[in-house]
């Protein structure tokens, strides 16, 4: 029998070929791909500089540039400026601006979801007036933020700052305004949101905050947090922050205080209630607060020290309205020619009265394990009232 061997059957080359030619035909079109929307970014951020500018607020780079092929999109954008104008209240809103300068912003898209933003700022910023003078200085070892929904109307959007500190220029020395460890402020739509009728939830947190040159309460590092609902929204057109408060105002709208915290110390206060706007475009509302270690309050006030200077009328007129300095002088000075000294026992135990005052107005607490004062907080017309004590002036918002 005779062995019959067959030579193995050859395969075309060209085969081998198939694959790699698919890879590079895939590799083309995506760095097309990438390109054109590389090409956009200039497109939309110029429609949404133009769109934001109708709100008096300007956005401005020295030089932008873009990169991040093959999967990303970074945008640089060096010698960034913002400048805000007719964002205040008063006859002179629209005459007056400020502007904001800082190193760098990153703004960091995926290709394959270029509806989610993020966004990292290089400190430090000056914020200046109109005519260039500095007003603050403003640093952070790192601030971020993210959005979602863009370039429509933003359905989530978070911003956070740590380690932020604001100084003051006076003069040519700079002086500390406000500092924190760690701050974040979140903001949705929520669930019952219309489009004609949105409705945002916000929340705020910091984490040891201090303010100075506000009111002597906010001068110790305090931890705070803050829920709010904010309704009375129309649309989101582009509009400054003044017309859009006035609108808030005229459709009813309202901020629904859902729950807050805010600890110093042994200090805990907690609240609720809703805010609103007066036609003046100042606060109205009350809220419903619960504090512990009430009587760290009542220094703070200064109702002691008012007492010990003689009683100025201004002073006088911000803890107790309607109280005439005169008549505060002339009892304590008629108590220490009666019984020398028993003018000074009345100021010493003058904090001791008015805590006693507070407590009598609001009734018997336990917050978080620890005795507590249950009280009102009103707002009249931008005037802030603790129990029957006016405690501050809010400015109005239109």
């Amino acid at each position: 029998m005779t062995d019959i061997t067959f030579a193995p059957r050859r395969r075309p080359l060209w085969r081998l070929f198939i694959a790699p030619a698919l890879l590079l035909i895939a590799a083309v079109a995506w760095t097309a791909f990438w390109l054109y929307a590389a090409s956009q970014v200039d497109v939309k951020a110029d429609a949404w500089r133009a769109h934001e500018a109708q709100s008096g607020r300007v956005y401005d780079c020295a030089k932008r540039s873009v990169a991040g092929y093959p999967f990303r999109l970074e945008v640089r954008c060096d010698g960034a400026t913002v400048s805000l104008m007719s964002q205040t209240a008063g006859q002179a809103a629209a005459q007056t601006s400020v502007t904001a300068q800082l190193g760098e912003i990153l703004v960091v898209a995926q290709v394959y979801d270029p509806k989610l933003l993020i966004a990292e700022f290089t400190a430090p910023a000056t914020i200046s007036d109109r005519g260039g003078q500095p007003l603050m200085a403003v640093n952070w070892s790192k601030a971020r933020a993210s959005v979602v929904g863009l370039p429509d109307v933003p359905q989530r959007a978070s911003v956070v700052f740590d380690d932020p500190e604001v100084d003051r220029f006076n003069s040519s020395v700079q002086a500390p305004l406000a500092r924190a460890k760690h701050i974040e402020l979140h903001g949705r739509f929520a669930e019952a949101s219309t489009a004609d009728h949105p409705v945002i939830e916000t929340v705020l947190r910091i984490e040891r905050g201090s303010l100075q040159e506000v009111h002597p309460l906010l001068t110790e590092p305090f931890d705070a947090e803050v829920r709010i609902t904010l309704s009375g929204l129309k649309d989101f057109s582009p509009k400054p922050w003044p017309e859009r408060f006035r609108e808030i105002q005229a459709a009813g709208g309202h901020a629904e205080i859902v729950q807050s915290r805010i600890q110093q110390g042994d200090l805990i206060a907690v609240a609720a209630g809703t805010l609103g706007l007066s036609a003046q475009g100042r606060l109205d509302g009350e809220l419903q607060m619960t504090v512990t270690g009430l009587e760290k309050v009542i220094p703070a006030l200064g109702i002691d020290k008012m007492l010990d200077e003689g009683v100025p009328q201004a002073t006088l007129d911000r803890v107790a309205p309607g109280v005439r300095t005169q008549d505060v002088n002339n009892l304590l000075g008629a108590l220490d020619r009666a019984i020398p000294g028993l003018g000074k026992v009345v100021k010493q135990n003058a904090n001791v009265g008015v805590a006693a005052g507070i407590n009598a107005l609001g009734k018997e607490a336990v917050l978080e394990g620890k005795k507590a004062r249950s009280f009102p907080l009103r707002f009249v017309d931008g005037t802030v009232f603790l129990g029957p004590l006016k405690v501050g002036q809010i400015p109005p918002l239109f």
